[in-house]
């Protein structure tokens, strides 16, 4: 079997495992010191390679995510690998793919200027496009606590940080297997006010 061929069936068989192990849990595995709630996330991997201006936005917006969830995990791809999250810069508004995506799908979150020329931080449009690609719909209109209110909170607002609701229904998402991450999905949310 060609060395690609290998990897892709491996890196496949992998995600299958990870999207298939359940609910995590609080115990810790012997290996490495790795809990057992980290080794039963689905991992999803994001290219930012595209997104020249918005690396320090993005990961700071993956770190918050990451903080506050632990049935998925947010990595950066290694070069040449495939990602379920592709984020790109643009000079539009914000957008993205509503999830909640899986791994082996793909969706694109577009980071744009527009929102930035208006005033709106960085750190914010990026933890909330990610958070439209976990599967959180926009909550317009809506106050600054709420990560997903976007626009709606005004330029003034920069939490970064998803509410207990936010974390919860993500958490919900991927607590399962990948048939009950197949639900409805797909639609592009536009985040201009």
């Amino acid at each position: 079997m060609p060395l690609g061929t290998w990897l892709k069936a491996a890196t496949s068989a992998t995600a299958l495992v990870l999207a298939t192990a359940g609910p995590a849990t609080a115990a810790t595995a012997s290996a490495g010191g790795t809990s057992a709630a980290q080794a039963a996330a689905v991992t999803l991997r994001y290219d930012d390679s595209r997104a020249a201006g918005w690396e320090a936005a993005i990961a700071a917006g993956v770190a918050s995510w990451n903080a506050h969830v632990s049935n998925v995990r947010l990595v950066e791809a290694a070069s040449g690998t495939a990602a379920e999250i592709v984020i790109v810069a643009t000079t539009g508004w914000p957008q993205a793919t509503l999830g909640p995506v899986r791994p082996g799908r793909q969706v694109r979150v577009e980071l744009g200027s527009q929102a930035v020329d208006q005033g709106y931080d960085k750190t914010r449009i990026a933890a909330h496009e990610l958070g439209h690609s976990l599967g959180l719909p926009d909550t317009k209109p809506g106050p600054c606590s709420q990560l997903m209110s976007g626009s709606s909170a005004g330029t003034a607002c920069t939490n970064a940080t998803p509410n207990a609701t936010e974390r919860s229904r993500v958490q919900s998402a991927y607590a399962g297997t990948v048939t009950a991450l197949a639900r409805t999905a797909g639609r592009t949310l536009v985040d201009a006010p």
